[in-house]
């Protein structure tokens, strides 16, 4: 059986997986907190355009694949990268190679890593009234794409099975997708491989879940972002390498963001505070 034959699958499979993901890291109707993203859309400016603007900061990703295919590049950095971590990739994935592990692993990489992203704008959208720590997930995916960007279109680095022979890209394996290459490749370059947007991605949700304190969701995000961290070597895709630079932006990043977001709620905060002072400063005068 196999457990990708189309992105049609990927889609439904998606679906699932992030309404099963707001139920359980929310403790609530995952509908309505859908209703509750829609309203938020409409009424509120502010959150309706960090929303456009994470959007926009996504399809900037394809706009550098387009960008990639017109550029004549004729140089790659994987031979650099392998002179310096050796064969690790091919040693693990040697060492752990199993058919039910391939599938697992393969569902997490492709499904459970974007339905994360997703979920937590959905819960944090519900369980934070001054959306403070929505307003970080979107900077940190904003800051995230920014910097890597530059370094997928200057620094290609192919994946690992595309310059090892000896190590196989296990995601294209007849039981998990065999038309990944067709179907799914459009969405990310074969040489985008430094730094590692699962890695870092993964690791700003599961820093940004931590903080938080919704426990239950920062305990799945820190597990869900070990196990994908641990596909991208076991499938084949990336260097180590490319791990230490996605760990290193994740942190970056998700530090960066609370600081805007929590800066931004401070200074609102004291223009409320600015404002009632203001009006207890007339009331006094009047009297």
């Amino acid at each position: 059986m196999t457990l990708f034959d189309s992105m049609r699958t990927v889609s439904i499979y998606s679906a699932i997986t992030v309404t099963l993901l707001i139920w359980y890291g929310a403790a609530s109707n995952p509908f309505r907190i859908g209703g509750l993203f829609l309203k938020e859309m409409v009424l509120n400016r502010k959150y309706m355009l960090h929303f456009v603007a994470l959007m926009l900061i996504l399809f900037c990703n394809k706009l550098e694949l387009q960008i990639e295919s017109t550029m004549t590049v004729t140089y790659d950095y994987a031979a650099f990268f392998h002179s310096i971590e050796g064969n690790f990739v091919k040693n693990l994935q040697d060492a752990f190679h199993n058919k039910y592990l391939t599938t697992f692993l393969g569902f997490m990489y492709v499904i459970v890593f974007q339905a994360l992203l997703i979920a937590s704008i959905a819960i944090y959208t519900f369980q934070s009234k001054d959306r403070r720590m929505f307003y970080a997930v979107c900077y940190a995916v904003m800051i995230i794409y920014l910097v890597a960007i530059p370094f997928y279109l200057f620094l290609p680095v192919n994946e690992v099975w595309a310059y090892d022979p000896t190590v196989q890209f296990l995601m294209v394996t007849d039981h998990v997708f065999p038309n990944f290459e067709s179907q799914y490749r459009a969405l990310s370059g074969i040489d985008n491989c430094f730094p590692s947007l699962h890695t870092a991605i993964s690791v700003t949700l599961s820093i940004l879940a931590v903080r938080s304190g919704n426990k239950r969701w920062a305990w799945f995000c820190c597990t869900s972002a070990a196990i994908i961290i641990f596909s991208i070597f076991y499938l084949g895709i990336h260097w180590l390498i490319d791990m230490c630079g996605g760990v290193l932006l994740g942190v970056l990043a998700s530090t960066i963001a609370m600081r805007l977001s929590s800066a931004q709620f401070s200074l609102r905060r004291s223009q409320r505070t600015l404002k009632r002072s203001n009006i207890n400063y007339v009331r006094e005068d009047a009297k």
